[in-house]
């Protein structure tokens, strides 16, 4: 018997929680000429939800996170990679005649993959510039190309001005759909809506929320093994109720809550014993966290455990206060969907249980 409920990976089947009208807008766009530009926090299920709508698509996909990219020439070594992922590498021989400084090409006898590299060079654009003519090679408007950089964000760390260099790229290519996902919403917004910036209007944007109430509860009762209909509602509703329709850690509690019902045949406080399973887990790695925190992060991530705005605690200067949660946010700690809440609902179990 397979636990039904997935986290932490790309989700997809019977995984995959219930977003049909985002994944047809996604799907929309992919049918267009246009790019699509996807906000969400953190584990909101961003990736999930784009591979799905590429794999319904049949069209060929490659997909980098910005996050893993060192420097110009790294990022461009590995859109290469990708490359001889989805085409025989006789098709794409030919097309590299024309390269600048050609690529180190090698295959990795442990993963059976190939690895590019590129001698170093003063300027690394060119190797970016050949790697981004190759992709536009290998598309037809037939078999659109799909490129999907997740958090894109990141491009402005690896290198200044890349954006603007990118952008002077890609906005001459032709049938090729970008997917630029982000997760930190004021850099994106940045990135695709400050009139000056390179990006500005870039593509189609879109904010991913949490799931709607209804649909998450009609996913996980359909999924925890009891038939007894009254239990199993107040089962369910504890859960969503805990993780706040958190995508990512309503799969996390869902599958821990169906683990202990069907292995110990536990339900009466299942819920309450789940989420303690899974903080006595994270245990060490929160209390890690939490002393590596400042005084201003430690006020923050008390305030909003006790449901309080930390902009109106009056201990703390508004100013001090506001740099904090930016900074809490870019860390991935706080998130901002209407109000601020703690990310991981099992840190914020933590914190209530352990701090205050």
């Amino acid at each position: 018997m397979t636990n039904p409920f997935k986290f932490g990976v790309l989700v997809d089947n019977e995984f995959f929680t219930d977003r049909s009208d985002e994944l047809k807008e996604v799907q929309w766009t992919l049918n267009s000429e246009n790019h699509l530009i996807l906000i969400s926090p953190r584990r909101f299920g961003k990736s999930s939800l784009v591979a799905k709508a590429v794999k319904a698509s049949g069209r060929p996909c490659i997909s980098l996170n910005m996050q893993n990219m060192l420097s110009v020439d790294d990022l461009a070594s590995k859109l290469l990679r990708e490359l001889f992922r989805l085409y025989p590498m006789e098709r794409i021989r030919h097309l590299m005649t024309h390269f600048r400084i050609i690529p180190t090409v090698s295959t990795n006898p442990v993963t059976n993959g190939v690895e590019v590299s590129f001698q170093p060079v003063m300027n690394s654009m060119v190797l970016l510039e050949d790697a981004m003519a190759l992709i536009e090679k290998v598309s037809t408007e037939e078999k659109r190309l799909v490129v999907v950089l997740d958090e894109f964000q990141d491009i402005l760390n690896i290198r200044k001005g890349l954006d603007k260099q990118l952008r002077s790229i890609m906005q001459e290519q032709q049938h090729l759909n970008y997917v630029l996902l982000g997760s930190q919403e004021s850099m994106m917004t940045e990135i695709f809506e400050r009139k000056k910036s390179p990006f500005y209007h870039f593509g189609k944007l879109m904010h991913l929320g949490k799931i709607p109430y209804d649909d998450f509860r009609e996913y996980v009762s359909a999924r925890l093994p009891l038939k007894e209909q009254d239990k199993l509602n107040g089962i369910v509703e504890e859960i969503l109720t805990f993780t706040n329709l958190h995508p990512y850690y309503t799969q996390q509690l869902s599958a821990q809550v169906w683990d202990l019902m069907t292995y110990e045949h536990l339900v009466d406080a299942v819920v309450d014993e789940a989420i303690g399973n899974i903080v006595r887990t994270h245990d060490l790695d929160f209390e890690r966290l939490w002393l590596n925190f400042n005084r201003t992060d430690r006020s923050i991530m008390m305030s909003l455990s006790k449901g309080v705005n930390p902009l109106q605690n009056r201990k703390v200067a508004t100013s001090t206060s506001f740099s904090g949660i930016k900074r809490l946010m870019k860390d991935g700690y706080v998130i901002r969907v209407g109000d601020y809440e703690i990310e991981d609902p099992f840190f914020k179990e933590w914190i209530i249980r352990f701090c205050i």
